[in-house]
């Protein structure tokens, strides 16, 4: 089912920004102010920019995609994204654009709805300070069958920033943090499970 341009447009539009929406690199920006005191307004203009993007450069790599989204992430929030997400979202942005071209209004709104739906609200998990040596080994029991997610998932039930065990996920794009992954000067070193 083809719509007009103006609608297919629009539709392109709500996909792009429901993309970046549901990309938890971009939300935790926002969330936690990385691209100063205007962040918000900083994501919206994202949405415009990824799409005048696409709309400017009709046959795009993937790379090409993945930089340029990598670059207004550095530029605009002061963050490089390692966390394995930037293919995923380059490819999601990819594939609703090939849906524009063809004009395929359904296609898009599908897409766009799916995105949105798998959408996680996320939020950055607090780090304490480092333990001593004897608190570790002490834990060290309850620590090896528990793993705590650098990106964790809430619920109306769940309290942001608590730290919990979480389900094993099958999911290699969503990062963890182990035990031996946090640093002693309060950093938290995130790597993409393999």
């Amino acid at each position: 089912m083809a719509g007009s341009g103006e609608d297919v447009r629009a539709l392109f539009k709500a996909g792009v920004r429901a993309a970046l929406e549901a990309w938890p690199a971009l939300q935790i920006a926002v969330d936690n102010g990385f691209g100063g005191v205007h962040s918000q307004e900083k994501a919206e203009w994202l949405g415009g920019a990824v799409e005048d993007y696409f709309l400017r450069n009709a046959d795009l790599e993937l790379e090409e995609v993945e930089d340029f989204l990598g670059e207004l992430m550095t530029n605009e929030f002061d963050t490089v994204v390692e966390d394995g997400s930037l293919p995923q979202v380059s490819q999601q942005l990819q594939t609703l654009f090939c849906h524009f071209q063809r004009g395929d209004g359904a296609a898009l709104k599908e897409m766009a709805s799916y995105i949105a739906q798998k959408k996680c609200k996320v939020t950055a998990t607090a780090v304490s300070a480092p333990k001593e040596a004897d608190e570790i080994e002490a834990d060290v029991d309850s620590v090896e069958e528990m793993e705590v997610k650098g990106v964790t998932a809430t619920s109306d039930a769940g309290v942001p920033g608590e730290a919990r065990p979480q389900p094993e996920r099958t999911d290699p794009s969503v990062p963890t943090i182990k035990e031996e992954d946090i640093v002693e000067d309060g950093w938290t070193i995130v790597r993409r499970k393999k």
